[in-house]
Formats: C-alpha cells, structure tokens, sequence
C-alpha cells in the first residue's frame, strides 16, 4: 500500500516520505559535514597564524643579524628550521650557513636532515641536496658531497646542470 502512495505522489512528498524514515541518518550526515568543514576552516585559519608566526621571526632573526647580534640570531633562526616551515625553514638554514652563525659542522649537518625531512616539492629537495652537497664539500667531505651531486645529476632535476658544474 505505501508503494502505491510512493509511485502516485508528487517528487516533494516523496523526498519528504523518505526524509521522516531516515531523519537520524540525515541528521548523523549532516552533523558530520558540519564538523568536516568547521575542521577544515579552524585548521586553515591555525596554518595561516602559524604561518605569518614564523615569517615574523625570520624578519626578527633579520634584524638581530644586521644589529649584530649573532646569538639571538641563531637562536631564532633554528627555531624557525625546528618549526619544519616548508618555506622559511631552508631559508634560515641558508641564512645559517651564509653568515656563518653555526660553526659546528655536526649541528648544521643535524639542520640539514630537519629540512630534507619537510614535505615539499622535488625542486625544492634537491635544491636543499644541492646545498648541502655544497657545504659538505666545504667542510672537506669531498666523497659524501660528490655522492649528493651524483644523485642531483642523476635524477634529471632543473638542479642537474649546477651540480655538474659544481662536481668538476
């Protein structure tokens, strides 16, 4: 009898018919998209701070390089490598090296492996590879940085011509 009502009534009573027998369905459904998308909003908002958090340091970490003030400079600069930005970590670790901040071979080379950790684009790993082919190369580990440069060259990356220049 209720299938005969299903196929004689209109498309809105049958919506509705179907709608009151699954009403906690529709409900657990609706709920749990609810809460998706708050999740999704909240946790892109947290990103977003989290985000512009640490590009105010890597600016304070500036300043404090240009005041020379060396330690704080450091200091802030392996926060920011220890905060595995995908961004800004590579650059503070560039910063690092360039100016010299660290001059322990085995807490740069420890910076290192923090950054090749990070999520990020091919491109980008192998540029860190690159450098720290170049800096192993600096600090008289010529096998181990010649070992980098063979695998950047390998692997066709946009890297591969620098590093073959980089290995004569």
């Amino acid at each position: 009898m209720e299938n005969e009502n299903l196929n004689n009534s209109t498309l809105f009573e049958k919506i509705t018919i179907i709608a009151k027998h699954n009403k906690k369905k529709i409900i657990i459904i609706f709920s749990f998209t609810l809460i998706f998308i708050f999740c999704f909003f909240a946790y892109t908002y947290y990103q977003k701070e989290k985000n512009e958090d640490i590009s105010q340091k890597y600016i304070k970490a500036g300043i404090y390089l240009s005041s020379k003030d060396f330690e704080r400079s450091k200091a802030v600069y392996k926060e920011i490598i220890l905060s595995k930005n995908k961004f800004y970590s590579s650059l503070a670790l560039n910063n690092l090296i360039e100016n010299d901040l660290e001059r322990n071979n085995e807490e740069i080379l420890e910076l290192f492996k923090v950054v090749e950790d990070i999520k990020m684009e091919k491109d980008l790993k192998d540029l860190v590879k690159l450098r720290k082919a170049l800096y192993l190369i600096k600090i008289t580990k010529l096998d181990e940085g010649k070992k980098l440069l063979e695998e950047i060259i390998s692997s066709k990356s946009v890297w591969s011509g620098i590093a073959s220049e980089a290995i004569k």
